[in-house]
């Protein structure tokens, strides 16, 4: 992995990084390599640490899902920003390409999801729904490229595959999605990108915004104008 790349920002309290592609964001089932104990053997040999590295993983991205996370470098920073998610204090963004244009400029979507564990896919519910969780997202149209269209997503709450789901429910696919519908792009990561991150620092205060941008080369990344739409404004 190329670290210079990856890291986006450390100090002694937190560790801003970009996950990869499909790859885990924390050990699971699969044993593949995960994100999280990459992160831990390139602290242990930056610092040419003895025994195990502290690292708290305090939020999570699917593992398709490639883009910017933040990790806390002690239990104390931890803490925190485990806090500021749960507050609303971190805000998410995310970049996501669909097959089809989405029905309104922008919306706040809201629905109830349910996971299957056997077969590992989120459904929406009816509210009254045993263990259903309230999902909410809002979503704002930027871009087409026909046959592709170009959202930003704003994530109001942490579901598993939330975004790929609430997105499909509405007829709007993400491409390369084979689990959602968005089969279209056969042989294509999945085009949601987590771009940009925004939280108070833990133990500073300061606003701190983090950038990442997908892989611009790629399809379908490389039919729009992303600069135009990552700007930082803190």
């Amino acid at each position: 992995m190329d670290w210079e790349q990856t890291i986006l920002f450390e100090d002694n309290h937190i560790l801003a990084a970009v996950k990869p592609q499909n790859m885990p964001a924390q050990e699971d089932a699969s044993g593949d390599p995960d994100f999280l104990n990459a992160l831990k053997g390139y602290l242990k040999e930056k610092y040419q640490k003895p025994g195990n590295v502290f690292l708290g993983l305090v939020h999570r991205l699917d593992r398709p899902t490639g883009g910017v996370m933040v990790f806390a470098k002690t239990s104390k920073a931890a803490a925190r920003l485990s806090a500021a998610i749960r507050e609303g204090d971190m805000e998410k963004e995310y970049l996501a390409v669909t097959v089809k244009k989405p029905p309104e400029e922008r919306a706040h979507l809201v629905h109830y999801l349910k996971k299957n564990t056997i077969n590992n896919t989120v459904y929406v519910v009816p509210q009254t729904t045993a263990e259903a969780k309230r999902a909410e997202l809002i979503y704002t149209f930027l871009q087409s490229a026909p046959p592709v269209h170009l959202l930003k997503v704003e994530l109001l709450s942490g579901r598993s595959h939330q975004i790929r789901v609430q997105l499909s429910h509405i007829g709007c696919p993400i491409f390369g999605d084979l689990r959602y519908g968005g089969a279209i792009a056969k042989g294509y990561n999945l085009a949601l990108w987590a771009c940009k991150l925004k939280f108070t620092h833990p133990v500073t205060g300061d606003r701190m915004v983090f950038v990442a941008y997908p892989p611009e080369e790629e399809e379908p990344w490389k039919r729009f104008d992303l600069p135009r739409f990552l700007k930082i404004y803190k």
